[in-house]
């Protein structure tokens, strides 16, 4: 693969409680267990809430260019990325992921076609794909 882009982070502190930046000091947040997970919760994000961001923002971008490739006017959408974490039987913990596509003024079976081909382009789709489920749906 050749490499067109590499972002970069550096955890520091205490893992889930400690804090994340990028190199280019764009991201720089605190972090902080979920009060689910046992922890403080608050007003810090955490890794589960980053990978939503991340996943969401990626996924809408590869709608839009899915829609556009397909010629269809997709005026406006949204995604909404839920990121679960519980144990995954064997000591460790997973992953789980719901997107909720919102395409407005789409007919219902174009929208579901341009999610669909939008999960075969999305990188973080490409990533998750077998290793943790990911359930979509999309509303008009």
């Amino acid at each position: 693969m050749q490499v067109l882009y590499t972002a970069e982070a550096i955890a520091i502190g205490e893992g889930r409680n400690g804090e994340v930046r990028s190199s280019d000091g764009v991201i720089d947040e605190r972090l902080a267990t979920p009060k689910e997970l046992g922890g403080p919760g608050g007003e810090a994000t955490n890794p589960e809430q980053l990978f939503a961001a991340g996943y969401a923002a990626c996924f809408n971008s590869a709608l839009k260019l899915v829609a556009r490739h397909a010629k269809v006017d997709l005026k406006h959408s949204e995604v909404t990325a839920k990121v679960g974490i519980g144990p995954n039987g064997a000591g460790g913990f997973q992953l789980a992921v719901e997107l909720v596509v919102s395409t407005p003024g789409l007919d219902q079976a174009v929208a579901d076609k341009l999610v669909e081909q939008a999960h075969q382009v999305c990188p973080y789709s490409n990533a998750t794909r077998g290793n943790i489920d990911v359930a979509i749906s999309a509303t008009v």
